[in-house]
């Protein structure tokens, strides 16, 4: 056994006993507040005005105590109505992103280790100290040789380390989760860790977030109203990124804008655009985009930083957008339940009439509005809600669209009340429709459909003399995965108890045939040949198929019986 297993095993233990002490500790809590004694203790809290927590409170609590892998989990599981109800998840969003500070000192030793120079030979300023803090890195301000002011993030140390302990610890509770209750399979509970895993190791690496931020520089270089700030890829690492620093107003005080000569409807309308442009135009859009993430430059522009989590749409979701939109403009709940089924990559709907039908009633309640009155992100929320009520799969994608419309929509209208969002959407989908039906496009996914028909032509005689080659040299194999094992036990007893059952009444029909055969005036054999006939009747349910042990003796016996006469 190498050191390193045992240090990894070590490492292991030691965070399983503290995750074991947080959670039994408010596990301890919640059981006590249940209670009678628990009852008394939250009456007198309340009248010594000190705070009383809730299921969904101490909930929250525990996570922040797990430490920034849980927080940001929780964050995620916060915008998935398909796992969580809506009072959890109301209290998970509000899980703090900032996190206690790390030495400086070790910030800056790790900030000269991935420069592989001084601090000094590369910046011409520097502060020492640290303006913001998160769970994966920390935040300090300099200046560059050549004049450009710049922000550092620099990883915390070992988080990597951590993070895969608990991503572990995680992953082994969940599977625990799916074999110990059947019932979670919908959800996919190991899926969603997974999931989870591998968009947190893409936060961990900054060159992901250096390429994001090249590519939102690409789709706005020609675009006056926005601003992507440059990033410093020549002492970028994996470990520490440095971007140009942006200064600017924050979007939060419409009357600060005014008095400094900016206009906030166009500044909203300006941030709304991009946003749109993202998810309509590039299918690739910023996944956070809210007040602290943007500053307001000179001339109404908006400039966007934090590139570290993202959003990307597959065609189909785009499409879905677009007829969500002139779906709901034109009052089609048809046209909405076919979108949403697609989107599920469902092709036969059992439930699509009740779909339609709940669709209808939603479009009610906003039948009395103009469009540019529509709240486009609820309205997309309340699809997702009835997505999940379905029992239908959504994509990843769309958890996080809905959390980056509404959060730029709140934006937008704490800077004009009266934006007229959904329909600022609308030419966008229009667009988007019209592509997805060009002359060019369909030709193209014509000849895609052609080639695949003449690739199976090409292939299939080999593919059919592989496969008799096989059988007769008795080389085919099937591999049957059974998930439920309890179920699988009990449905091959009832077949086997129903086979015999068959067997038996063969053997008595072709005996009582013998016995009228050699002996007609025998009674028994008409009996036998009249009980056959009675008990195939009453096997018209697949209740009444099982065996029973009546059943089993009287047929023993009226076998020994045959045997005897004939």
């Amino acid at each position: 056994m190498r050191i390193t297993d045992v240090y990894v095993g070590y490492l292991k233990i030691t965070r399983i006993i503290q995750i074991g002490s947080i959670l039994v500790k408010h596990g301890f809590k919640e059981m006590i507040s249940h209670t009678f004694l628990g009852r008394r203790i939250r009456k007198r809290r309340i009248r010594q005005h000190k705070p009383v927590y809730t299921t969904q409170e101490r909930l929250r609590l525990t996570i922040e105590d797990l430490g920034p892998t849980y927080i940001k989990f929780g964050q995620i599981l916060a915008d998935r109505p398909d796992i969580l109800s809506e009072r959890f998840r109301k209290e998970l969003k509000k899980l703090q992103t900032n996190a206690l500070p790390f030495d400086d000192h070790l910030a800056i030793r790790l900030i000269e280790d991935e420069l592989g120079a001084e601090i000094k030979d590369v910046f011409s300023e520097f502060n020492p100290h640290c303006i913001a803090s998160a769970s994966i890195g920390q935040v300090y301000t300099g200046r560059l040789k050549n004049g450009k002011d710049v922000v550092i993030k620099i990883r915390r140390p070992n988080i990597d380390q951590k993070i895969k302990l608990d991503l572990y610890l995680m992953r082994y509770l969940a599977k625990k989760l799916a074999l110990e209750y059947p019932e979670m399979a919908a959800i996919n509970i190991v899926g969603v860790v997974d999931e989870f895993g591998e968009s947190i190791f893409k936060e961990l690496n900054y060159y992901n977030e250096a390429t994001n931020i090249l590519r939102f520089r690409d789709i706005f270089k020609d675009n006056p109203r926005i601003y992507i700030p440059h990033v410093d890829m020549k002492h970028t690492t994996h470990r520490m990124l440095i971007m140009e620093r942006i200064f600017g107003m924050s979007p939060d005080d419409p009357l600060q804008l005014k008095a400094a000569g900016l206009d906030p409807v166009q500044i909203a309308l300006n941030g709304a655009e991009a946003l749109l442009i993202m998810v309509f135009k590039e299918g690739f859009f910023h996944a956070d985009p809210h007040a602290g993430n943007l500053f307001i430059l000179p001339g109404n522009r908006v400039a966007f930083i934090d590139f570290g989590m993202v959003g990307a749409l597959r065609p189909r979701e785009m499409d879905f957008l677009a007829n969500l939109s002139i779906g709901f403009a034109r009052r089609d709940p048809i046209g909405l339940a076919d979108s949403m089924i697609r989107l599920c990559d469902q092709r036969f709907f059992d439930q699509r009439d009740d779909l339609i039908f709940s669709l209808q009633q939603m479009i009610k309640r906003f039948s009395q509005l103009p469009i540019e009155k529509f709240n486009y992100a609820k309205m997309i929320q309340d699809c997702i809600d009835l997505i999940t009520k379905y029992g239908l799969c959504l994509p990843t994608g769309i958890f996080m669209l809905a959390k980056a419309l509404a959060t730029i929509q709140k934006v937008a209208e704490r800077l004009d009340p009266d934006i007229p969002f959904a329909k600022l959407i609308i030419p966008y989908a229009k667009e988007v429709v019209m592509t997805q039906f060009s002359p060019r496009k369909m030709a193209a996914s014509l000849f895609q459909t052609l080639k695949g028909y003449a690739t199976l032509l090409q292939t299939a005689p080999g593919d059919i003399s592989e496969i008799l080659y096989k059988l007769k040299q008795g080389e085919i194999k099937h591999e049957l995965q059974i998930t439920d094992v309890p179920e699988f036990r009990k449905m091959l007893r009832n077949g086997a108890s129903r086979l015999a059952y068959a067997i038996l009444l063969v053997g008595l029909f072709i005996g009582a045939i013998g016995i009228l055969d050699k002996r007609p005036d025998l009674k028994y054999g008409h009996f036998i040949l009249f009980f056959n006939f009675h008990r195939y009747a009453k096997m018209d349910t697949p209740e009444k198929k099982g065996l029973e042990g009546k059943d089993w003796r009287l047929g023993i016996n009226f076998i020994i019986f045959e045997s005897f006469y004939l």
